[in-house]
């Protein structure tokens, strides 16, 4: 079929695609009609993918796909296919790949071309409308490309096929099941900790991304084997990134990365997972450390999530643009009159608590970060600098807002719940816990025939699920139910994995697909074993199950984890990068803790030190004194009596002789 010669994407339902739906350019999404029309016009793809917190996709649109010039040659020559990232993570994984195959650095915009049946056969990143930066101009490539289709069409069918079979090799394959190994992650540790910046945290170079897997290999290290350098390289990690510009000292909230080695100035979009992943790593740092630092940066932003991130139903929107009356980082940034205007005499406190830099090449107003010692000191005085701060957000609140993307997605959301509901419990927010059973009642109601959408905004859902979806969701209502021990958050899980099971499993059921088994649009059908900037999908997967055999107690449902665990491991040796998810999940799938708790809720003495000793590893079920329904089982099928206090710690299918004594609790918990 031949779809009409126009711009297609006013009622889709990303923003990100909205975005793009003035432009004089015919885009298509992503679908079985826009492919259907490559192949009857005979026409290769131009493929953009991006999101709609993504600078330089703000950057190419503006320069190309806004001008007529442009857009004519892309109108004459290709079938135009927009696909936004987030909603479709699977079709931006495979050409990613196939771009990182032909040997090119990544990133987004993604701009791939491909033949009439969607294989890639050339591509790139961002491409200028005029040579610059030492690439060539986007109206010179696309001519280029459409010469060497029309004279060289047999040689890049050929590559196309080529590069076809080594991105389904590398997403899609098998490989032998490789034996868990304990020693696996003490040697990513270990290589993980030689490229760990010792002055600045987090991976030596720039730029500098917050890189949760690697960050949760070393807090592992340090919980199973005792590596406090493990530890500590985390905890500078974490106090050298919210000193710095990256964090939003004002407002509350993490960006996506820093432009330098120092954490100092951002690209200024606010992602949903990066803010997931601060919260939980922050509540693990304040159990471990006691600096409240961890415990006021968690209270910020999750005042910033619920403030700003919060859309029509309680579920989360998915990012924060970086950009603000066409300029990024504006809505941010302050001059010193600025500040001296909105605090009057109070600016002398903020600038002993606070540092404005304009580093070199920075062209915007200066960003606002701390040294350590003002950030120590700002944890000391920050009754005073409570005001100061409201003061400047209510300044900053009439200005140009960044783009919100309020589209839900439901595995960034997933993340988002279980860090709510684990914070809440930490810190004795029931608040929170409660917006994190909102929000996922919400997604939870949102399903089509006992299926998850993947993304929603307002009444707009795509479906189906991917299996992140799935797992997400199950590890955010098994959070759920520590949280607030009502069990039909379990059995919410069971079902998520059913649909799991029954949609995305391998024909061997020794693991599952990202995409779903009814999914007509996908060239390749992926594993999802590699990390982004979230753990993979499987990873998230292994510890959905290992979790949920946990907690039910079922032997066939952990058998189903190991096996799955297994295979990815085998998947995993094969690959060079991007396999820290599965390494840690493989871990935990080794030496899964459970702890049962029996305890009177309204005057509980043991519950209190479990939920301030929180442990990615561990599982925790309460138990009301006097209960005689909905016990969990301990290992060998045992069920514990609930007729005075106590508590159990199992590994696997291992306890610990019952401690009914707070202090007992206190350093078994310390030292497991």
């Amino acid at each position: 079929m031949t779809l009409p010669a126009k711009n297609l994407l006013a009622e889709e339902a990303s923003p990100y695609l909205q975005q793009h739906s003035g432009n004089p350019v015919h885009w298509r999404a992503w679908s079985p009609a826009a492919l259907d029309e490559a192949r009857t016009s005979d026409r290769p793809i131009l493929l953009s993918v991006g999101y709609a917190a993504c600078h330089w996709c703000h950057v190419m649109a503006h320069e190309s796909f806004e001008n007529d010039d442009v857009a004519a040659v892309m109108n004459r020559l290709f079938v135009n296919i927009k696909v936004d990232r987030e909603e479709r993570p699977d079709i931006d994984q495979i050409y990613m790949a196939a771009l990182s195959s032909m040997g090119e650095q990544g990133g987004w915009p993604l701009t791939m071309f491909l033949t009439p049946d969607g294989k890639p056969f050339w591509g790139g990143t961002y491409f200028p409308r005029e040579p610059r930066y030492g690439r060539p101009g986007f109206i010179q490539v696309m001519e280029a490309v459409d010469k060497a289709w029309r004279e060289k069409r047999a040689s890049l069918n050929q590559s196309a096929d080529g590069l076809t079979g080594h991105v389904e090799a590398r997403l899609a394959g098998s490989h032998a099941k490789a034996s868990l190994d304990r020693g696996t992650l003490t040697d990513l540790a270990g290589s993980i900790d030689g490229m760990i910046d010792r002055d600045l945290g987090g991976l030596r170079g720039a730029p500098k991304f917050p890189n949760a897997p690697f960050m949760l290999t070393l807090w592992l290290s340090w919980l199973r084997d005792g590596d406090a350098a493990h530890r500590d390289a985390v905890l500078l990690s974490l106090e050298q990134m919210l000193s710095g510009g990256i964090y939003d000292h004002v407002g509350g909230g993490l960006s996506r990365y820093s432009t330098d080695a120092e954490w100092l100035v951002p690209h200024f979009e606010k992602m949903l997972y990066d803010n997931a992943e601060l919260v939980r790593f922050c509540n693990w740092a304040y159990a471990a450390s006691g600096n409240h630092l961890f415990r006021i940066r968690i209270e910020e932003t999750i005042d910033w999530l619920l403030r700003e991130m919060r859309v029509d139903g309680g579920a989360f929107a998915a990012s924060l643009d970086a950009d603000s009356d066409g300029e990024e980082g504006l809505f941010y940034t302050w001059s010193r009159e600025e500040i001296e205007t909105a605090l009057g005499n109070d600016s002398a406190l903020f600038f002993r608590h606070f540092t404005l830099s304009s580093p070199h090449g920075w062209e915007g107003k200066p960003v606002i970060h701390q040294s350590r010692a003002q950030q120590a000191q700002s944890v000391a005085d920050r009754d005073r600098l409570i005001p100061l701060k409201a003061k400047l957000l209510s300044t900053r609140a009439e200005r140009v807002r960044p783009g919100l993307d309020a589209k839900t997605l439901t595995d960034w959301n997933g993340l988002m719940i279980a860090a709510l509901a684990e914070a809440g419990r930490s810190l004795a927010r029931p608040d929170w816990i409660d917006a994190a059973a909102k929000a996922f009642a919400h997604i939870d109601a949102a399903g089509r025939d006992g299926r998850l959408p993947h993304s929603m905004l307002g009444a707009r859902k795509l479906f189906p699920a991917l299996s992140s979806d799935y797992a997400a969701m199950t590890n955010a209502a098994i959070s759920l139910f520590e949280a607030t021990g009502e069990w039909n958050f379990v059995d919410r899980a069971r079902n998520f994995i059913e649909q799991l099971d029954r949609w995305h499993a391998d024909a061997d059921k020794t693991g599952y697909y990202l995409t779903a088994s009814d999914s007509t649009d996908v060239p390749i059908r992926i594993r999802g074993d590699v990390d982004e900037a979230i753990p993979s999908a499987t990873s998230q997967i292994i510890e959905a199950l290992t979790r949920l055999a946990s907690v039910t107690g079922d032997l066939a449902l952990h058998d189903r984890a190991w096996t799955v665990a297994e295979h990815a491991a085998g998947r995993a040796a094969q690959q060079a990068y991007g396999q820290a998810g599965i390494v840690n999940a493989c871990a935990m799938a080794i030496e899964p803790l459970k702890l049962v708790l029996v305890d009177n809720p309204a005057s509980p003495a043991l519950i209190p030190v479990a939920n301030r000793s929180p442990d990615p590893r561990r599982v925790d079920s309460v138990v009301a004194i006097g209960s005689d329904t909905n016990r969990p089982l301990l290992p060998g099928g045992m069920l514990p009596p609930t007729d005075k206090p106590g508590a159990w710690l199992c590994t696997g299918q291992v306890c610990l002789p019952v401690v009914t004594e707070p202090e007992a609790l206190e350093k078994l918990l310390r030292r497991a």
